[in-house]
């Protein structure tokens, strides 16, 4: 039950973000019987699937295609079942670590609100790269868009961002914003891409820009953009494998609008100011299998934790995230998890023997297109797991369900390889 002290609440668990990961997490949790306050900043819960309104989502967790608004739909129908507290449009100030917990500072419309708790889930998602971020040059005319926003006009605004468009980079928001502009009336261009392989789900390559007649130009990028009040052209240069333009290859390509879907960035400000240890492949905290950061106490679930394709992971990831902060765990023996050549990333980090005899789920990218790989994984050298697979992609995660059972020890080490079967 909730408790009043002053200008201070009491709560078990405080979940921060209010999309599918954080969704999924606030209702966990509370279905372990934890008092939950569920902090979100907009207006609405469901986080970016508000205004994903093509399909494709829901078809592991629920069975079925559903579009974006009602996957979240779904999720928000199972929070609203449980006891959980939900604070809209407020912000998370400050995290100060106690001796019995955390002390969260949040902002509201109402004012300054204190909270105490003895866990912490951050569901906070990820942010989309900028132009600033990749450094294009030229002025800085209006009708330059990230994916997200350009998404954001069209689907929940209602105003078209564009009559004649670039799309640059190859993620999957800029396929499906090539279809979506497309369907609206607009003319793309082209989906222009700087590495030599697609960065989408090989789906979306298909049904976003190959069915629709989109050209994808691959080893390209834009280098300039033009324009005063609002953006007239873009210049698009060859790159070569170091992905460095080459000179002599420039065009001009006029334009009003520049969509750009160059990656994706988990937010992970409030874990950095509480000094929570992160990854440099995922650029998310680093964690063991229960999701829990090396802070006992914190956790991390979702596009926080690393980029997932599916939001369907992202949901499994929050309800691994609620369920665990909503147990207190003895003191944790970590191991190491290390992915050896060819692997882009590998999550969970770190594997804690007290909890590894069940199954284990771990996801891995590779970090080029591969053919025919044996993906291992080994425990002191000895192996546990083993699956072939006949196609990696980067842009496509790949899932597996590993079973330790009682072979780690303090001081082992987990290792996954990767080599070519013929």
């Amino acid at each position: 039950m909730w408790e009043m002290k002053a200008d201070t609440v009491k709560t078990d668990v405080v979940v921060i973000g209010g999309g599918p990961a954080g969704l999924a997490a606030a209702a966990a949790a509370s279905n372990e019987g934890a008092s939950v306050l569920l902090v979100e900043r907009e207006a609405k819960l469901g986080g970016i699937l508000k205004q994903c309104i093509h399909d494709g989502f829901g078809l592991i967790r629920f069975g079925e295609k559903l579009s974006g608004p009602e996957y979240a739909y779904r999720e928000i129908e199972a929070l609203e079942r449980t006891e959980t507290r939900v604070m809209l449009q407020t912000f998370v100030t400050r995290i100060e670590k106690t001796d019995n917990g955390f002390i969260l500072v949040l902002v509201s419309k109402d004012g300054i609100t204190r909270v105490e708790t003895a866990g912490i889930v951050l569901a906070t998602g990820c942010r989309e790269r900028t132009a600033k971020q990749i450094a294009i040059h030229g002025t800085r005319p209006a009708g330059v868009f990230t994916a997200g926003n350009a998404q954001y006009y069209t689907n929940i605004i209602g105003q078209a961002p564009a009559k004649r468009c670039v799309i640059l980079g190859s993620g999957d928001i800029g396929l499906i914003m090539a279809r979506r502009l497309t369907l609206e009336g607009a003319e793309v261009i082209g989906v222009y891409e700087a590495k030599s392989t697609p960065g989408g789900l090989l789906r979306n390559i298909v049904q976003c820009v190959h069915d629709f007649d989109i050209p994808l130009h691959m080893s390209h990028t834009v280098t300039r953009v033009f324009g005063e009040q609002r953006l007239t052209a873009v210049e698009i240069c060859r790159v070569d494998e170091s992905l460095r333009p080459i000179e002599g290859t420039e065009q001009i390509i006029e334009c009003d609008a520049l969509i750009l879907s160059v990656g994706l960035i988990p937010e992970n400000e409030l874990a950095e100011s509480v000094g929570v240890e992160l990854c440099r492949s995922t650029h998310g905290p680093v964690c063991d299998q229960n999701c829990m950061t090396l802070i006992d106490g914190i956790y991390s679930c979702g596009n926080a934790a690393h980029v997932n394709d599916l939001a369907d992971y992202v949901s499994q990831s929050g309800e691994v995230a609620g369920r665990s902060a909503a147990s207190l765990r003895g003191q944790r023996v970590l191991v190491d998890v290390t992915a050896g050549e060819g692997f882009l990333y590998v999550v969970p980090q770190r594997i804690d023997i007290g909890s590894s005899d069940g199954e284990t789920i771990m996801f891995f990218r590779s970090n080029e297109v591969r053919e025919k790989m044996t993906v291992r994984v080994l425990a002191d050298g000895e192996e546990v797991f083993s699956r072939k697979f006949s196609h990696l992609r980067p842009p496509e995660m790949e899932k597996i369900s590993v079973s330790f059972g009682t072979r780690l020890r303090p001081g082992s080490k987990v290792t996954l390889e990767m080599s070519e079967y013929s």
